[in-house]
């Protein structure tokens, strides 16, 4: 007898789209961001009381 053929792979997630590095370095890059952001927030915030 013969097998059925194997269904169609699903659509892949994002997850399986992208590479593990991608995401490592996305992470990363978002949180330098955030943090050089946080930074220049404080720089303003600190200028702005000195006058």
């Amino acid at each position: 007898m013969t097998q059925p053929p194997e269904p169609a792979p699903r659509r892949r997630s994002m997850e399986e789209k992208f590479p593990r590095s991608l995401w490592v370095r996305l992470v990363i890059y978002v949180a330098v961001g955030h943090l050089f952001a946080a930074f220049v927030y404080l720089l303003f915030t600190l200028g702005a009381q000195n006058q």
